[in-house]
């Protein structure tokens, strides 16, 4: 026994003298990003403490993949540093973006040098007195960090991917799915791409390329659920598949910003010239042929035949999105003009009526009122449209507090008024209400309920999965899915849908130099 007890302890001492070697060489890799998408045609601005910024090893919780036990956090040694992601909204201000751009160059300053950057970022914040925030990030963090590190970066797939944007970050994709139930997965691959090219020693593609595709269109009509969309994307990862390619990515863009940058984009990273070049193009091309194809996701008409439809329909819940002040696409969240509508209908004026779940409305001092009065009191007090008053003014409220609950990390505090059969949710601050237990945590029953109407576009997976029926009514609001009405001044044109009638244009790639590639 001795003598096997004695082989065991020297294999054990060999395999840790191994394993510190092994650290001693492990790549430094620096984690940063910020997101949001901000509709220029709403009149709220983003602040700073809209971000929630995680800094240091509480960056770790947002990403599975790097979690203590994972292979991936024991192939490098990881700093995170900054990362705040906000709720969709208004333009940033100028000084909330500086701040976080002034802690992220410090703390990315403090901590160097790296190998590489695992950049995460969404791709469609607009910033006061910016056309491009995230190629002015990133050509800001290469100067912190210097041209030679290897960066990876994951967006959303509506973000945008401007020419400076492309030229400073070496590896880049981003989701393949709307709703993206692939976010993490896309996150994943990036931080696995970055890790295999500073391990084999490949480092940067020697190919990347770039083509801007002009389309502009809203995910509502183009979600990978339904074609043309499902098929475009399932083209993807074969092309990203293919020897000599690393990563490929179709980026829809953002339509609610008015920026040149605004339009769709196809990359292709890899180090086959051939496959690269072709690759994009097929792509780009692939986009181009089923432009006139792509359409709602869902039947979508105007708010009162959403409701008509809703009355007379079996099906329960039935769900009507209210899209043109959708928070989770950047409106304000707070337009009153559906809640105005349904609240003068003769059929939800008695608590005998059809009942109906409205989420929701941002009212600051109705909630403090509420919270005066507590549950089960009666209230009499006004909410909404203090951010945009455009279609409609603030609303007096008056009914029955029936729940009340504090802490959430969006609304902070959430109230439910009951008036004739609508249960209204009333928040502090605005907050999309995307999940079944958003509803039954504020004791609502959703799924016994005749109609729910939420401010959203396409339902994400536990609103869809829980749907009877869905109509998406073209409500107005900062992010109006009619984009003729937005009144466009400084996207590049001609711009398809809006220029229906443009010619072919042209999608040859063009090959974006490397971040360190001298002029």
């Amino acid at each position: 026994m001795k003598p096997l007890y004695t082989c065991y302890i020297l294999l054990l001492l060999i395999m840790t003298s191994c394993q510190q070697g092994e650290n001693q060489k492990l790549p430094k890799i620096a984690i940063a990003g910020l997101g949001i998408e901000s509709s220029t045609f709403s009149p709220t601005l983003t602040h700073e403490e809209a971000f929630h910024a995680k800094v240091g090893d509480s960056i770790f919780a947002k990403y599975p993949f790097l979690q203590v036990d994972s292979l991936n956090r024991t192939r490098a040694h990881w700093v995170p540093t900054l990362v705040g992601k906000s709720l969709p909204g208004g333009t940033v201000t100028r000084e909330a973006y500086e701040s976080l751009v002034t802690k992220t160059l410090y703390l990315l300053k403090e901590n160097g040098p790296y190998d590489g950057l695992f950049f995460d970022i969404h791709g469609a914040m607009s910033v006061v007195g910016l056309d491009d925030p995230e190629g002015d990030l990133i050509e800001r963090i290469r100067e912190v960090i210097g041209t030679e590190v290897l960066i990876s970066t994951s967006m959303d797939l509506h973000g945008n991917v401007s020419e400076k944007l492309a030229k400073h970050t070496d590896l880049i994709t981003c989701y393949r799915m709307a709703p993206h139930e692939d976010a993490i997965q896309s996150k994943k691959r990036a931080v696995t791409n970055l890790l295999d090219r500073l391990e084999n020693g490949t480092g940067k593609p020697q190919y990347k390329a770039w083509i801007p595709v002009p389309i502009l269109l809203p995910g509502e009509k183009t979600s990978t659920r339904i074609e043309p969309g499902k098929s475009l994307y399932a083209k993807v990862p074969d092309i990203a598949n293919e020897e000599g390619v690393i990563d490929a990515a179709i980026w829809i863009g953002y339509a609610w910003a008015d920026e040149p940058r605004n339009h769709a984009v196809v990359m292709v990273t890899g180090d086959d010239k051939e496959k690269v070049e072709k690759g994009a193009e097929t792509l780009a091309q692939s986009f181009w042929d089923v432009r006139n194809q792509f359409d709602f996701v869902a039947p979508t008409t105007s708010l009162e035949e959403s409701l008509e439809m809703a009355l007379s329909s079996q099906k329960h819940p039935f769900m009507i999105s209210d899209m043109g002040d959708n928070p989770t696409a950047g409106g304000a969240g707070d337009v009153t003009w559906t809640l105005q509508q349904l609240l003068a209908r003769p059929e939800f004026k008695s608590d005998k009526g059809p009942s109906l779940i409205y989420a929701s409305i941002p009212g600051p001092e109705f909630v403090e009122k509420a919270l005066e009065i507590g549950v089960g009191g009666k209230i009499k007090a006004t909410a909404g449209a203090a951010v945009d008053d455009r279609f409609a003014g603030p609303l007096e409220l008056e009914g029955t507090i029936e729940a009340i609950k504090s802490g959430d990390v969006n609304a902070e505090v959430e109230v439910v008024v009951k008036i004739g059969s609508i249960q209204v949710i009333v928040t502090k601050k605005r907050k999309p209400y995307h999940y079944l237990s958003d509803f039954t945590n504020l004791g609502l029953h959703p799924k016994e309920t005749d109609i729910i109407v939420v401010k959203i576009g396409y339902l994400v997976p536990d609103l869809y999965d829980m749907r009877g029926d869905w109509v998406m009514a073209l409500t107005p609001g900062g992010v109006d899915q009619d984009l003729n009405r937005l009144g466009y001044e400084r996207i590049k044109r001609p711009m398809f849908p809006l220029d229906s009638t443009m010619p072919q244009p042209d999608l040859k790639a063009h090959f974006i130099q490397a971040s360190n590639a001298t002029e």
